[in-house]
């Protein structure tokens, strides 16, 4: 799949489950924001080569 193909969340809908390690060095679920507005935002490859 490339950068075009990447689906996006529709507006309104429900986050998936997820559980990732945070900024902050512990760790961060869905759950951990239930309630509150959040904007979660993914570099995959940010500091890696290629």
């Amino acid at each position: 799949m490339n950068n075009t193909e990447t689906p996006l969340l529709p507006l309104g809908k429900a986050a998936p489950a997820f559980d990732l390690a945070s900024s902050a060095g512990g760790r961060l679920s869905l759950g951990d924001l239930e309630g509150k507005f959040a904007v979660i935002v993914f570099y995959p490859k940010n500091n890696t080569p290629g």
